[in-house]
């Protein structure tokens, strides 16, 4: 929307990081998902090693490995998704902060989105005109 309103802003977008406990908790989740479904596959015994009763839940894996590892690969991929997911964004306008979901809690609609466009471009355009002319010389 704003490359067809504003052809001459260039729009770049990048992933805002999530907090540093919530990306560790996203990276032990998947190293756990991959262990259970190695476990799983192979029918290594984790809890007999360690000298635990082996719970249903894992005998019930073992019977339907398929199923089972599908079940956890997508389930977990779906909390991974959720921790590392901020949502957040900020918007900048020549270097100027003109919008952050972080602050206002929510996304900016696209009538203020476009408000906020024209009068910062509108402004920027201002403060060029006000600034004297260049000399040409090299």
């Amino acid at each position: 929307m704003i490359q067809s309103n504003f052809p001459e802003i260039e729009v770049h977008g990048e992933n805002y990081p999530p907090p540093p406990m919530q990306n560790y908790a996203a990276l032990a989740l998947g190293y756990f998902k991959i262990a259970f479904i190695l476990c799983v596959v192979s029918g290594y015994n984790v809890f007999e090693l360690a000298g635990l009763p082996t719970p249903q839940a894992m005998a019930w894996a073992w019977e339907n490995k398929l199923y089972a590892s599908m079940m956890i690969f997508f389930i977990s991929n779906a909390i991974e998704g959720q921790l590392i997911a901020t949502g957040a964004f900020e918007i900048q306008f020549n270097g100027v902060e003109v919008w952050s979901k972080l602050r206002s809690g929510r996304p900016p609609s696209a009538n203020e989105l476009f408000e906020i466009l024209n009068s910062q471009s509108s402004s920027a355009s201002t403060s060029f005109s006000k600034a004297p002319p260049r000399s040409a010389s090299a």
